[in-house]
Formats: C-alpha cells, sequence, structure tokens
C-alpha cells in the first residue's frame, strides 16, 4: 500500500510540475499563441526557478517597453565574454519581429523549459541568448484579420511596429528604438549563429519548414564554404530525421518553379544580410503559412531543436572557422559593392510541391490561378545559390567623419565600430568623394525615399578638420559593416537611406544681375576658366542658348560656390 502511495504521490507531483510549465499554445492543444505579458511572465518564473536561466532588461522600444534578452547557460554563468573564452557556441534566437507570425515565441518557450527541465539534453559548449518578442508594439496591436493567409493562431500581433515600422527592413537605417537595442543585444552576445524565426508568404507546398540562409557567397571566405557545404547540409539532414523534410525559402508564387528558382537575396536591412556583416551565420526559418499553427510551432522547435544538436557536435568547428573568417576580413583589401546572382552555377533542391492550375473564380468570374493538393509532385529543381561580387572598391586606411553627422557616429558605436577622436584641429590630405549623380525614390519606403544609381568623382584634397572629429582605421573585425554603411554606392549604405541628404541642397547661392558682374570680372582674372566655358558653349548648343547655365558653370568652378554642396562627408586615408 505504502509503494502504491508513493508512486502516487510522484506522478502527482510530476504532473502538476508538467501543468505548472504548459504553455498557452500548449493548454489550448495549438490554437493560440501567448500575449507579450504572458511570455515575459513565463520567462520571469522560469529564470526565478532555474538557475541556467537569466532574464536581461535593455533599452525601452517604440511601444515605451524595455527590450528582454533569455540567456541560458547550463552552469549557470551569464558572461558572453565568458563564453567565447570557454569556446562555446553562442546562438541567438529572435521572435516576434512580424508578431502576426508568432511561431518562434511559442516554440522557444518549449524549447527552453525542456532543456531546464531535462526534458531535452542540455548541451555544455552551446548557449542561447533568445529574444522573447522583438516587436512589441505590433504584438500588443492584437486581432484575427490581419494576416489572411494564414492558418492560425486564434488571434496574433501586427507586422508594423509601434511607428508603423516593418523592422526586419530597419536593421541598417534603425529607425526604430528596436533596431537600436537589438543592435546592442547582438554586439553584447556576438553570437556565432543567429535564428530569426518567421511565417512565410507565397505559394503552396508541401513543406511545413522552409529554410533562408545567410548568402553564402556573400558571407564569403571560409565560413561561406563551412556554411554550404557542411552546416547547413547537416540542417536538412536533421530536419529530415525528424520527418519535417526542408526546403530553402520560397520565393516564387504560381507559375513553374523550374524556372529560374533564384535565392533570396539579403542585403543588410533584413537580419540575415546584417548578420553577414559581422561573420555570423544567419537562418530565418519561414514556416508555411497555409499549415495550422500546430504543425507550424512543432516544426519550429525541432528545427531549433536541431540548431543545439548540430552547433553541439560540429562546436569546436564553428569557433574555428569563423574565427579564421574575422581575421580574413580584418586584412581583405577590397570588397564589392553590389553582388549579381552567378547563372553558370546551381545546387539540385528536392522540392515537394503542388500542380498549379487555372478555374473560375467565384468572385471575378474570371480565370484565376490554384494549386491542386490532390495533385502533389517531388521534383529535383535548379536552385540558383551563388552569387559574384561587383563594383569593387579598395578599403581605404580609415574613415574620417566630421563630428556634426551624429546620428550616423551614433549607429556605428552601438555596432562596436573602433573609432578615434582628433586631439586637436588638424590639416589632413584625404580622398574626397563627390556626388556626381543619383536618384530619389517617387515612393516611400520604410519612412524614406531611398537614393539610388549614385555615381561618384574623387580627387584627393587638404581638408581642415576639428579636434574631436572621427577617426575609423579599417583593420577591425567591424570593417564589412563599415563598408557597407559608408561607401555610398553599396546597397544599403547610409547615403541610401537618406542620412546625408543635406549636402544635396544648396545652401548659399546668387541673383543672376549681381553674379553677372562678379562673374565677368572673374573671368577677367581666369582666362583658364574662360576658355573653358567657350570650349563647353562650342560642344554644346543647349548650353549655349542658355544664360542660366552657363552662369552656373562658371559659379561652381569659383571659389563662392560652397565645397560642401554635393560633397560626400565621409572622407578617405589612403
Amino acid at each position: 500500500m505504502k509503494k502504491i502511495l508513493l508512486l502516487l504521490q510522484v506522478f502527482l507531483t510530476t504532473t502538476l510540475f508538467a501543468q505548472k510549465w504548459q504553455t498557452v499554445f500548449e493548454k489550448t492543444a495549438g490554437k493560440e499563441t501567448v500575449t507579450y505579458e504572458q511570455c515575459i511572465r513565463y520567462y520571469k518564473e522560469l529564470d526565478a526557478a532555474f538557475p541556467s536561466i537569466r532574464i536581461k532588461e535593455f533599452g525601452l522600444t517604440d511601444a515605451g517597453y524595455p527590450l528582454h534578452l533569455v540567456l541560458f547557460s547550463t552552469d549557470g554563468k551569464h558572461d558572453p565574454l565568458q563564453w567565447h573564452k570557454e569556446n562555446k557556441v553562442v546562438i541567438m534566437i529572435n521572435n516576434g519581429i512580424h508578431p502576426g507570425e508568432p511561431d518562434g515565441i511559442d516554440a522557444s518557450m518549449m524549447l527552453l523549459r525542456d532543456l531546464v527541465t531535462g526534458k531535452l539534453k542540455a548541451p555544455d559548449n552551446v548557449v542561447l541568448g533568445i529574444i522573447p518578442v522583438y516587436n512589441i508594439g505590433g504584438s500588443l496591436n492584437r486581432t484575427s484579420f490581419s494576416r489572411v493567409n494564414q492558418e492560425g493562431p486564434v488571434s496574433y500581433g501586427f507586422r508594423g511596429n509601434a511607428q508603423n515600422l516593418d523592422l526586419n527592413r530597419d536593421f541598417i537605417k534603425s529607425d526604430s528604438r528596436e533596431a537600436k537595442e537589438f543592435a546592442r543585444i547582438f554586439q553584447f552576445l556576438n553570437p556565432d549563429i543567429l535564428v530569426d524565426n518567421h511565417v512565410s508568404d507565397g505559394a503552396d507546398y508541401q513543406h511545413t519548414m522552409t529554410l533562408l540562409t545567410s548568402q553564402h557567397s556573400k558571407l564569403g571566405s571560409v565560413l561561406g564554404d563551412y556554411l554550404h557545404d557542411v552546416f547547413e547540409p547537416s540542417l536538412y539532414k536533421g530536419m529530415e530525421q525528424k520527418n519535417w523534410p526542408l526546403v530553402p525559402y520560397v520565393s516564387f508564387e504560381g507559375g513553374n518553379p523550374e524556372r529560374n528558382w533564384v535565392a533570396f537575396y539579403d542585403p543588410p536591412r533584413y537580419s540575415s544580410g546584417y548578420a553577414t556583416l559581422f561573420q555570423t551565420m544567419a537562418f530565418m526559418p519561414e514556416t508555411h503559412m497555409l499549415k495550422p499553427f500546430e504543425q507550424r510551432v512543432k516544426s519550429t522547435y525541432s528545427l531549433m531543436q536541431t540548431f543545439l544538436e548540430e552547433a553541439t557536435k560540429q562546436a569546436a568547428a564553428i569557433k574555428s572557422t569563423r574565427q579564421k573568417a574575422i581575421e580574413t576580413i580584418r586584412f581583405q583589401q577590397e570588397f564589392p559593392l553590389t553582388y549579381r546572382v552567378d547563372t553558370s552555377r546551381y545546387d539540385m533542391v528536392r522540392f515537394l510541391g503542388y500542380a498549379s492550375a487555372q478555374k473560375t473564380s467565384d468572385v471575378t468570374g474570371m480565370n484565376r490561378m490554384y494549386y491542386d493538393r490532390t495533385k502533389p509532385y517531388t521534383k529535383e529543381i535548379k536552385y540558383f545559390n551563388y552569387f559574384r561580387g561587383e563594383q569593387f572598391v579598395q578599403k581605404p586606411k580609415a574613415y574620417i567623419i566630421p563630428q556634426g553627422w551624429h546620428e550616423v557616429i551614433e549607429l556605428l558605436s552601438i555596432n562596436k565600430v573602433n573609432m578615434q577622436r582628433l586631439k586637436n584641429d588638424t590639416l589632413i590630405e584625404v580622398e574626397v568623394t563627390k556626388i556626381s549623380e543619383y536618384r530619389t525614390a517617387t515612393r516611400s519606403f520604410e519612412k524614406h525615399y531611398r537614393q539610388s544609381g549614385v555615381k561618384l568623382s574623387t580627387d584627393m584634397q587638404k581638408i581642415q578638420f576639428r579636434k574631436g572629429d572621427y577617426l575609423f582605421y579599417t583593420g577591425q573585425s567591424a570593417d564589412r559593416f563599415l563598408f557597407e554603411t559608408l561607401e555610398p554606392g553599396a546597397d544599403d549604405s547610409y547615403f541610401s537611406w537618406n542620412f546625408f541628404d543635406a549636402i544635396l541642397q544648396q545652401k548659399e547661392g546668387y541673383s543672376n544681375y549681381r553674379w553677372e558682374d562678379v562673374a565677368a570680372a572673374y573671368l577677367k582674372e581666369h582666362p583658364e576658366l574662360r576658355a573653358e566655358l567657350d570650349a563647353k558653349k562650342k560642344a554644346d548648343e543647349k548650353f549655349a542658348a542658355n544664360a542660366s547655365a552657363q552662369l552656373d558653370f562658371v559659379y561652381k568652378n569659383s571659389p563662392y560656390y560652397e565645397p560642401a554642396h554635393m560633397r560626400y562627408p565621409v572622407f578617405k586615408l589612403r
């Protein structure tokens, strides 16, 4: 009888323990996702109960709430610097960047719970840093209607944050407080692997989980090869064994996927492209929107479990390969401004799809496309996953930025770029860049009218810099970040995101009647400019017939013209 009572007591204790740590997702049989408040409370309770968990607060988000980071280490030590000294693989997991895609929020709660309670074997050589909910404002803006393509959960958050920004376009421009705090967290953790959980839009197919990976050609050096040849294939194998067959992120909709399936191009505005700038292997799991919420969360859990398993097995290789990549970047002397898909190379991908067909629309009465789930297929398809760098630019010895450009300085500082300040007013010979041509977008994109089509001219000049201006020597681990943000022609440069638009507007001018007299006197004193003016009139009929254009030509070739107009305020020390 005593034995029966003891077994009953153990059973009841175990049952109560399990019930205590059940998530909202589990309590509702996979139909609901946790609210923001419930999620943070859950992690705080885990923190109080288990020494391997610690929850930290970072700065305020646009929603007025602090951004949280949950740290997990089996030894109960939560110092990332020490983690790296001990060669532990640091995995950073970001959830809820689009809160209408909450799969990672619920899956991470269960994963961490299972690690601390022993349901999953917790590795000693891998540690975690988890952002429970990144877009808090979007999470609080909860409805059941904004994700019309998606199967569940019952209610969920909204894509835009408290400023209505898409935070997965904000990692470079950092218009949101969230992006600034993310950068602080990222630099605090210095992760070897970043996992940013999402749900897809687009085509219909059989796969529950798709995976967007750092573009290996852009990541480059030994780390890009290791990612493509070793680590990513191990994830595919691990998910196959768990009966969640993986496929690359599906970027097409409708038609025939055998036609030009090109890998997603991830410039640094996206989390995966941002992480690449710091030699971090990054992944965006994208569950399929039309699969039930329960399946999506479980597949996300399985993928994060697979990351842990493979990082545990490959820890030594991950750490050593990444360190080699960091050293390579420090000594690399040129970088490409842009990339283009290499159509001569491809991988073969097994795709589990559905046939598409046409039928009459019940809404319009016209033909519409649909996917016929009664006709599944399996095909090996060409996947164009190689990119070539273009427009290579030599790395300078240093960049110099006058202190007035404080927004740019702040972002470089947050991203842990090493910098110095000039101790005295100093005349320095530098390479000066002029913006010759540019195009401004006619439609707003995430608060900006972006610049593109940049053409430049350069020359060497002696410039007077002031005490306190900033000097950024290259040869540091942040070289790639410096290059991608400060070279005006790069995909997501600060120039492209309008940080330097003030130089595009001329601040001083002239009245034609007054400048006529001053210009005439100046031309008498400078016959070489008179010769240039006459030559240009002979070569260009329109110019010869335009008095204002001629006056402007003389003005812009005289000392009266302000030097700051169209002069890019990032100077290069060669």
